[in-house]
C-alpha cells in the first residue's frame, strides 16, 4: 500500500545512445540511411510482387506480406530514435511507452509466426508438389497470413498488462532507444517477478517454439531433397529455401538472446538494433539476390528502365 502512494512516473526518458555523447550525432545519417533503405527495399518487393504476374504464387504472396510487416516493424522505433539523435525531445509518455512496446513486440511476434508459415509453404511445395496447388489456395494463403497476426497481437497481452501494473516511482531513464520489457521491468519499484516470468514464457512460446518448428520443417525438406537424384533438382529446391533460412537465422538468433531470458543489460540495445533495423533492411536484398525469380524480374525491370527511348 505504501508503494502505491508514492509519486508515479508519468513519462520516461529514452537514453538511446547518449552514453556515447559526442559521437551520438554521427549515428543520425547512418540510421536515417538504414531506415530509408529498409522502406524503399521492402516497398520495391511489395510493388514487384503485386505487378509481376509471374510472381503471383503463394511463396511471393508471403514474402510481400512479410515486407509490409517489416516496414511497420521498423517504423515503430526508428523515427523516434532519429528524433532523439537530432537532439529533440527524448521523453515519451507512460501510455505512449507501453503503446510503442505493445505494437513493437506484437509485430515482432507476428514475424516469428509468419516465418514459420513461410517455411510451411516451402515444405508443402517440396514434399507434396502434386497436391500443392490444391492445398495452398488463395483462401488458405489468406488464412495462413491472418493466423500470425492474431497470435502475435494476443500473445503480448499478458506481459504488457503485468508490466504496466508494476509501480513506477522513479528513476524514469530507460537505457534503450525504445520502450522494451526488460529495461522497464528493471525500473519498477514493485517486484517484477510475475512480469518477468510472463515475458520469458511468452518469449519461449513465440520465439523458441516457432524456431523449433522451422527447424523441424527444414529437416523434412532436407530429407526430401536428399532423395532427389538430379543435381539441378536439388539446387532448385534448396534455392527456394536459402533466403528464408538466412532471414530466419538472423532474426531468431538475436531475438532469443534478448528476450528468452531478459536481463536489461546495457548491451542489449545494440543487439536489439540487429533485429529492429539491420535485419529488416537487408531482407529485401537477401530475397532479391538469393532468389532466381525475383532477381530475374528486377533485372528485366532495370533493363526496361535503362533501355534508350
Amino acid at each position: 500500500m505504501t508503494q502505491r502512494n508514492k509519486t508515479k512516473v508519468e513519462e520516461f526518458v529514452l537514453l538511446a545512445f547518449g552514453d556515447l555523447h559526442q559521437i551520438q550525432i554521427l549515428f543520425f545519417p547512418f540510421f536515417l540511411l538504414t531506415y530509408i533503405t529498409c522502406i524503399m527495399g521492402n516497398l520495391a518487393i511489395i510493388v514487384v510482387v503485386k505487378l509481376e504476374h509471374s510472381l503471383h504464387k503463394p511463396m511471393y504472396f508471403f514474402i510481400a506480406v512479410f515486407s509490409a510487416l517489416e516496414i511497420m516493424f521498423v517504423s515503430v522505433t526508428v523515427p523516434k530514435l532519429l528524433s532523439i539523435l537530432l537532439g529533440h525531445n527524448n521523453t515519451i509518455s507512460f501510455i505512449g511507452c507501453f503503446t510503442q512496446m505493445y505494437v513493437f513486440d506484437s509485430l515482432g511476434d507476428t514475424e516469428c509466426f509468419l516465418l514459420m508459415v513461410m517455411v510451411f509453404d516451402r515444405q508443402m511445395a517440396i514434399n507434396k508438389p502434386l497436391h500443392y496447388s490444391t492445398i495452398m489456395t488463395p483462401t488458405a494463403c489468406v488464412g495462413l497470413v491472418i493466423f500470425p497476426w492474431l497470435l502475435g497481437f494476443t500473445s503480448m497481452l499478458v506481459p504488457i498488462i503485468t508490466t504496466a501494473q508494476l509501480v513506477y516511482c522513479g528513476p524514469n531513464i530507460i537505457d534503450h532507444f525504445f520502450c522494451d520489457m526488460a529495461p522497464l521491468q528493471s525500473l519498477a519499484c514493485s517486484d517484477p517477478f510475475i512480469s518477468s516470468i510472463s515475458t520469458s514464457l511468452t518469449a519461449i512460446m513465440v520465439i523458441v517454439l516457432p524456431f523449433l518448428v522451422i527447424i523441424g520443417f527444414y529437416v523434412c525438406i532436407i530429407m526430401t531433397v536428399s532423395k532427389i537424384k538430379s543435381k539441378d533438382g536439388k539446387q532448385k529446391a534448396f534455392s527456394t529455401c536459402t533466403s528464408h533460412l538466412t532471414v530466419a537465422s538472423l532474426f531468431f538468433g538475436t531475438a532469443m538472446i534478448v528476450y528468452v531470458k531478459p536481463r536489461g543489460s546495457h548491451y542489449e540495445k545494440y543487439l536489439s538494433f540487429m533485429y529492429t533495423a539491420f535485419t529488416p533492411t537487408i531482407n529485401p536484398f537477401i530475397y532479391t539476390f538469393r532468389n532466381r525469380d525475383v532477381k530475374k524480374v528486377f533485372t528485366n525491370l532495370l533493363n526496361r528502365v535503362m533501355r534508350p527511348m
